[in-house]
């Protein structure tokens, strides 16, 4: 369980997230076009899972369109960006901010990846959301990097977990 904040007051989430070193879960996401999506689809890539609470937030739409534009000359790297928003939505905020490089995953039809991956919030406003973190799998799918943002509110250490990917691009 994390213990982070919203707006400075505390909330927690059902567990943490995976262990540097120990496989990524296996997930069952939903993409844009309503097709269930697993991590083994970028088996051979490094991934960035770049989770969120909603792209309809500044500080959400923020960590999207900056991986977006970050990982654009890194074909080998994908950028997974996970919420609990319906694929419609995240496909029109993709359309609508001209965000391209990242994959809008949504966990519409299996709550497991929250659980899974330790970022679902279980109290406070944003209860059943996620909770903001990044985790970073090489090409096999072992963690290398993981972040739980303490404050909902802030952006994550896009350095730190480039540098873990493009450290995992070069085993």
């Amino acid at each position: 369980m994390a213990a982070i904040t919203f707006k400075g007051k505390p909330v927690t989430t059902g567990g943490s997230l995976p262990k540097p070193g120990t496989k990524a879960p296996e997930f069952r996401l939903v993409d844009k076009d309503l097709a269930d999506r697993h991590l083994s689809d970028w088996k051979g890539k490094v991934k960035i899972i770049n989770i969120v609470p909603s792209l309809d937030t500044s500080v959400c739409a923020l960590s999207a369109k900056r991986f977006d534009a970050e990982i654009l000359k890194e074909p080998e790297i994908v950028v997974l960006t996970v919420s609990c928003d319906l694929p419609f939505a995240q496909d029109r905020f993709c359309k609508t901010e001209g965000v391209s490089n990242i994959i809008a995953l949504s966990q519409m039809r299996d709550k497991d990846f929250g659980r899974d991956y330790g970022a679902e919030i279980t109290d406070g406003p944003l209860e059943g959301l996620l909770s903001r973190a990044v985790v970073v799998a090489d090409r096999d799918g072992t963690v290398v990097y993981t972040q739980q943002v303490p404050e909902i509110g802030y952006e994550p250490d896009y350095e730190a977990a480039l540098a873990a990917a493009r450290k995992a691009l070069a085993r």
